[in-house]
């Protein structure tokens, strides 16, 4: 019998302008641990990456040279941009998922948006949905259909069409012991491509990795539809095991763990820096953590030990009042303490920021401009409140969406409900507030240049020179900000 599987995923850079001019694609982590686990299995598999497809028609070719009998539409669940469901992406997915039955395949898709909206999908054509963590579930239901055994309903976490209806059978408990799990089908991928947009980019090439999975913390606004709020994790000797192997196959330079949280576990990132120090591994890499997480010296120590050089803090906003409401469960004070040891220890504090929270005034904003003009980070990304299904969050306002509840893609940036202020504030807002960041970093690096002349680096220079270039937008934008927030 037929037991090739082709797996894919629906994420198209090209689909996302933002991404495609950043140039810093990451290859489909959780594509490539789904078919590792298949293949380990004895199920003979291949991949057609859509990172860099012009259309979903490019995936005919493989489609024929494959002939698979399985079509396995599996979403990374370790990226935000795949957690934010971009209506571009779905639509991908759905011309897809047509093609791959239109070629006699039997498809099965895994991914955040699936497990949000399963009875969409099935709609669509897909045979069965896996709502949630993805491997042990699909292996069990290939080899159920191996078996011609048709008793889905008992396996869990399956949606699927029965009889004119769609069916849900319960959801499966996630994966407790992480390093069960073989190690990512990375042979499958054509690094090439990736490699060449990186060092177009940035001058190094990254490669993404992940220690574990989910996240313990409640904010309510963070959709889990995933791995929800357990958290489990890989042992450091697996993750330093599974680094060696990359860095002579691939030579990075950089990782990035895209972990929701990296190193919750007491005494993990000691373990992991002691690990790194035996194999005489030696690379930059960055994390993502939350403010009251980076407050113990030790740990701080430990990342600048193992290479950290960026860490990107969930700081959202510079108001206590919205901290508060989100459910965030930092203080400002925090965050301002955390970027300090950061920046003691050589390592970038990163901040992701986020206007539009419900109830959110100007004086709000105006305290998180003042944070982030105080502490400087390294890098931005702001955002603004993005309802996502399963959050209390999104039961606050769903009544308000109506048309629209997805971005068509990641710079879209359109509030999707009544708030203080109209859409197109926030809009203004997110590009005045990059205006006021690029100005200060202008302003931080003239006073170093004033003080020490011969000091001054090109990357100085660099910053001056676009605080020059951001200072007439910066009054012109104030203008029109102004004006937005009274219509």
């Amino acid at each position: 019998m037929n037991n090739s599987i082709l797996f894919s995923h629906s994420y198209f850079l090209r689909f996302d302008p933002k991404q495609w001019a950043t140039g810093q694609p990451y290859p489909p982590l959780g594509t490539l641990y789904a078919a590792a686990l298949l293949r380990n299995n004895g199920y003979s598999v291949s991949l057609f990456d859509t990172m860099f497809a012009h259309s979903a028609q490019d995936l005919l070719p493989a489609l024929t040279q494959v002939q698979p009998r399985f079509f396995v539409l599996y979403d990374d669940g370790f990226n935000y941009l795949t957690k934010m469901c971009l209506t571009n992406m779905r639509e991908a997915a759905f011309a897809m998922i047509k093609l791959a039955k239109a070629n006699g395949c039997m498809v099965i898709v895994c991914s955040s948006d699936s497990t949000d909206h399963f009875e969409e999908y099935c709609r669509e054509g897909a045979d069965f949905v896996i709502i949630g963590e993805g491997e042990l579930t699909l292996l069990e239901l290939v080899q159920a259909m191996d078996k011609n055994d048709k008793n889905f309903q008992d396996i869990p976490g399956l949606a699927f069409l029965h009889q004119g209806a769609v069916t849900k059978t319960p959801r499966r408990l996630v994966i407790k012991d992480l390093d069960v799990l073989p190690l990512p089908a990375w042979d499958l991928v054509n690094i090439t491509p990736y490699r060449s947009m990186w060092l177009k980019s940035t001058g190094y090439f990254s490669l993404n990795m992940v220690t574990t999975r989910g996240c313990p913390y409640k904010c309510n606004w963070c959709a889990k539809p995933i791995y929800g709020n357990r958290y489990n994790a890989r042992s450091p000797e697996k993750v330093v095991q599974e680094l060696v192997w990359l860095k002579e196959k691939f030579q990075f330079d950089h990782i990035w763990f895209c972990d929701d949280i990296f190193g919750l576990k007491p005494g993990w990132v000691h373990a992991f820096a002691d690990q790194l120090q035996q194999a005489q591994l030696s690379f930059r890499f960055k994390i993502q953590a939350r403010a009251d997480l980076l407050l113990q010296e030790d740990t701080i120590k430990d990342l600048a030990r193992a290479g950290c050089h960026n860490i990107w803090m969930g700081a959202e906003s510079g108001s206590q009042k919205v901290l508060d409401a989100m459910d965030k469960g930092t203080t400002v004070e925090q965050i301002y303490k955390a970027t300090a040891l950061l920046k003691q220890h050589g390592i970038h504090p990163s901040f992701f920021i986020q206007f539009g929270y419900p109830g959110e005034t100007r004086e709000d904003i105006a305290k998180t401009i003042r944070m982030i003009k105080d502490l400087l980070p390294f890098e931005m990304g702001i955002s603004v409140s993005y309802p996502l299904p399963g959050t209390p969050f999104y039961e606050r306002v769903k009544a308000e969406l109506t048309t629209k509840t997805n971005w068509t893609d990641s710079d879209e940036l359109l509030l999707m409900f009544r708030n203080t202020y109209p859409p197109r504030f926030y809009k203004k807002l997110h590009r005045y507030v990059h205006h006021v960041f690029r100005k200060q970093q202008g302003w931080i690096a003239f006073r170093h240049a004033l003080k020490n002349p011969f000091a001054v680096s090109i990357s100085d220079y660099k910053k001056i020179a676009a605080a020059c270039w951001h200072l007439p937008s910066l009054l012109i934008e104030r203008m029109q900000l102004n004006r937005y927030a009274h219509e």
